[in-house]
């Protein structure tokens, strides 16, 4: 046994055996979902888990500023959870911290550090905080939030009076309400988000003891919606009215003046359920998009989450197109900043060299006709970046400048825009600012928990500083739920991982999907080749140079590794490897064929010949 200083985080449910009385199997369900979801902040501040009880869990941190930031986080995720859920099934943690000396038996911890934080448990109010002096004053000055003092409290078989700080969610900089019920979610004037959307109850097809259920997943997409800053989302109390109504969408939508709707459908089947949805425009009656999503009930609340992560991204992208593509809606024949960004977007989604150069034209026009505008300065540092991984234009110390200073201006004109934060998080990883990038890319995911380019980027991060089975896990979920906006190229990225894990196989296949999208990207050909040949598939390697070099006759790992800056040496070294293996130049460009066929022999170790063609 072995004693140490640590710093103890004691939480239990308030009224979790009134829960328990009233729904056993729904309330341990939401708990288990709920310890789920606040795992990672555990991990993110370094913490383990000590102990699991039926309606809590005890933590150690070795850092007590870790121990209380953690718990402030986790009640402040714990507030967004719940703040659509009725009363009766809102679950709220009360969390105890305390640093001090403890006894460690093996994974136990034991001792008055641990006594004191189950004590100080007990006077944190539902959803709050209570931390000992020792431990406020020791992190207190590190910490954003304010804390309240409490006085000194007598807590049984401890001898001294503890002396207590408080934190609440109303005293957190930003509660789960404020982003929930805030009528102007972005800096972005409103005069720029032009489309109103409406989400109307979806429709429960079971039993009506679903009807919770149906209405708890309308109530998280309209919240999931909400946090992007492109258009309006019309709170609850304007389309809940519609609920069992039978008017025309139509109707509906000029009643309450919706540019789009979303409808759809929840049914149940012993375990399973299944929910549709469809984006629609009642104008026209045209459907925009639909979807459907084939679940276990399992966890509840998690397979709630996450089928509100996958509508919400689905349709936000979907949105997007739209606007892009329906005509301008500006009362006057003015053209206006609006007008030339979206223009630029619909530019944009068309994804070829020439419309990117168009659309880089009509984003700077945009910019010109108002400076203000953040979400034009957002996409034209976008577009940039992304024609230059294309290899649609040459980059340049001044592109990536300008680059990374409309990012900054993004985020300085609308700092709730998670996407603004995601890309400057982005440049900052391509300029190895691996720091800067992570916190970027965490404000992002904290601003929208929902958005899942803002985990992809956070993967981006953890791929330049060598962590790939992190970034792996990221942008595989990340393709799952948001593979259709072209803001992002998660095969892209987890063809660079798998390849830098040794994975080539994998990489290939992520790197034809990626191709099969964009088949002269630029950074995808050039790993391509750096696979093949490291699987020793000479041949292959061969034509795939061949591609390369014929799409861009200059390449070479010289100039092509100056655009990468990875944290450790050995990535790029390990990329850098398989290039030359393949036969790629590496300084003055080679062309033709068999030059590069030459290429390959030469470097190929001696007895080894090519296969046979036959």
């Amino acid at each position: 046994m072995e004693r140490r200083l640590a710093a103890i985080v004691c939480a239990d449910v308030a009224g979790y055996s009134r829960m328990m009385g009233g729904d056993e199997e729904g309330t341990h369900a939401t708990f288990k979902a709920h310890r789920s979801a606040i795992y990672p902040i555990i991990l993110n501040h370094g913490g383990r888990v000590v102990k699991n009880t039926g309606d809590g869990f005890l933590l150690e941190f070795p850092s007590v500023v870790g121990a209380v930031k953690a718990a402030i986080a986790m009640q402040m995720l714990m507030a967004e959870r719940n703040n659509h859920l009725p009363a009766d099934r809102a679950m709220q943690f009360r969390l105890g911290v305390h640093m001090g000396d403890v006894m460690a038996d093996e994974d136990e911890v034991f001792g008055d550090g641990v006594n004191i934080a189950v004590r100080l448990e007990a006077v944190a109010a539902p959803g709050g905080v209570a931390v000992s002096a020792k431990a406020y004053h020791e992190a207190g000055k590190h910490l954003g939030a304010v804390l309240i003092e409490a006085g000194s409290h007598r807590f049984k078989n401890i001898d001294e009076p503890v002396h207590v700080w408080t934190w609440e969610p109303a005293g957190a900089e930003t509660t789960g309400r404020e982003i929930r019920t805030s009528k102007d979610m972005s800096s972005l004037a409103a005069q720029y988000r032009t489309a109103i959307v409406g989400v109307l109850p979806f429709a429960n097809l079971s039993d009506s003891a679903d009807e919770y259920f149906s209405d708890g997943l309308t109530e998280d997409l309209i919240h999931a919606l909400s946090l992007q800053s492109f258009y309006r989302v019309l709170s609850r109390n304007s389309t809940f009215s519609f609920k069992g109504n039978q008017q025309s969408t139509r109707l509906i939508a000029r009643e309450i003046d919706a540019t789009y709707l979303i409808q759809g459908s929840v049914r149940r089947a012993g375990s399973k359920i299944r929910v549709t949805a469809e984006l629609i425009a009642p104008e026209s009656g045209e459907q925009l998009w639909t979807g459907r999503y084939d679940r276990d009930m399992g966890e509840l609340f998690a397979m709630q989450d996450e089928i509100t992560t996958s509508l919400s991204a689905a349709i936000a992208a979907e949105i997007y197109r739209a606007e892009a593509s329906a005509p301008s809606r500006s009362p006057s024949n003015d053209v206006t900043a609006w007008d030339r960004f979206l223009k630029g977007l619909s530019h944009y989604y068309l994804q070829t060299r020439a419309d990117f150069e168009t659309a880089i034209g009509l984003f700077e026009e945009a910019i010109a006709l108002d400076p203000t505008l953040s979400i034009a300065r957002a996409y034209l540092s976008l577009i940039q970046v992304q024609a230059v991984q294309f290899g649609w234009i040459k980059s340049t110390r001044e592109l990536w400048a300008a680059s990374m200073s409309h990012a900054e201006s993004a985020v300085r004109l609308d700092p709730r825009s998670s996407f603004a934060y995601s890309l400057l998080s982005y440049l900052h990883a391509m300029e190895g600012h691996f720091e800067a990038a992570m916190d970027a890319s965490q404000r992002a995911v904290k601003l929208n928990p929902y958005d899942m380019g803002a985990r992809g980027v956070l993967g981006i991060c953890h791929l330049v500083s060598g962590e790939h089975r992190q970034a792996i896990e990221l942008f595989s979920v990340a393709a799952q739920q948001g593979n259709s906006d072209p803001r992002y190229r998660w095969a892209a990225l987890n063809a660079f991982s798998h390849y830098l894990l040794g994975q080539y196989d994998a990489s290939l296949s992520w790197a034809r999907e990626a191709l099969y999208v964009n088949p002269g990207h630029l950074q995808v050909l050039a790993l391509r080749t750096a696979a093949l040949a490291q699987l020793g598939r000479s041949e292959e390697a061969v034509k795939a140079v061949e591609v390369l070099l014929g799409h861009f006759p200059q390449f070479t790992v010289e100039r092509h590794l100056k655009n990468f800056r990875w944290k450790l040496p050995g990535d790029t070294a390990h990329y850098r490897d398989g290039l030359l293996k393949a036969g790629v130049p590496l300084g003055e460009p080679v062309y033709g064929i068999e030059a590069v066929a030459s290429n390959i022999r030469a470097l190929r170790p001696a007895g080894r010949t090519r296969p046979s063609q036959g």
